[in-house]
């Protein structure tokens, strides 16, 4: 479904301003601090920093083929060439991971249409859809992944600075997550821990779950949607973000 423009262009500029605190978070880190765990299992600071950049090249990819009017797969070299890429990234120093994410933010800049362009409706590869859905998975992989890359560093780039709109289209997005007959409205608790906890993060506050009025245990999450068709589609798309 298509997204109106002034989606867009809060996905731009809360993309952009999310990235540019990551950055500045980044510079003051000494280099031992990408060896230090991160909230995601079985990888590191370095690991989530180098997927960041990863993830955002690849989306790039998909608008500067879009518009030469073409399509690419999303990563170069396929889910190897991902796999690879995050391993030999996470030993990255300081210097080298600022370095990597300013050239990923100017390619970036270069790379989105501007939010009324109609090349946002453009076909591309990832999850065999259009230029505006790679916009807004670069909208959750920057938000989300900032939260990650700086936990415990007290950078307050987490759920807790999560606006309305982001919460809001992350419930539309994850809601297949939830068992078949469970909706997002089901759930209960603060907007941003409630699209925290649908994202497989810790929330800050509680989160419940109601139905027929009656309190019930909260649904175990299905996978996340990004390496899944596209909604309709017939031929199953490269491996998602």
């Amino acid at each position: 479904m298509a997204v109106s423009t002034e989606t867009r262009t809060t996905a731009l500029r809360e993309s952009a301003a999310t990235f540019d605190r990551l950055v500045e978070v980044v510079r003051a880190l000494p280099d031992a601090a990408h060896a230090e765990a991160s909230p995601l299992p079985g990888w590191t600071r370095g690991h989530v920093l180098a997927h960041v950049d990863g993830v955002g090249a690849a989306l790039a990819r998909q608008a500067e083929a879009a518009a030469r009017g073409e399509q690419v797969e999303v990563y170069d070299g396929g889910a190897a060439g991902r796999a690879a890429a995050i391993e030999a990234g996470a030993r990255r120093t300081t210097a080298q991971h600022v370095a990597a994410l300013e050239a990923l933010r100017e390619r970036l800049r270069a790379a989105w249409p501007a939010p009324g362009d109609p090349l946002w409706h453009a076909p591309v590869t990832y999850r065999l859809g259009t230029l505006e859905g790679a916009l807004l998975a670069w909208w959750r992989e920057a938000v989300i992944h900032a939260g990650d890359a700086t936990a415990g560093l007290g950078a307050a780039l987490g759920p807790a600075t999560w606006s309305a709109p982001f919460c809001a289209h992350l419930d539309a997005f994850l809601a297949v997550r939830l068992p078949a007959g469970w909706r997002v409205t089901d759930l209960r608790g603060d907007a941003r821990d409630v699209a925290s906890w649908l994202a497989g993060r810790v929330p800050s506050g509680t989160v419940w779950a109601e139905r027929d009025g009656a309190h019930v245990p909260l649904p175990e999450l299905g996978p996340w949607p990004s390496s899944s068709p596209a909604p309709g589609a017939a031929v199953t798309p490269p491996a998602g973000v």
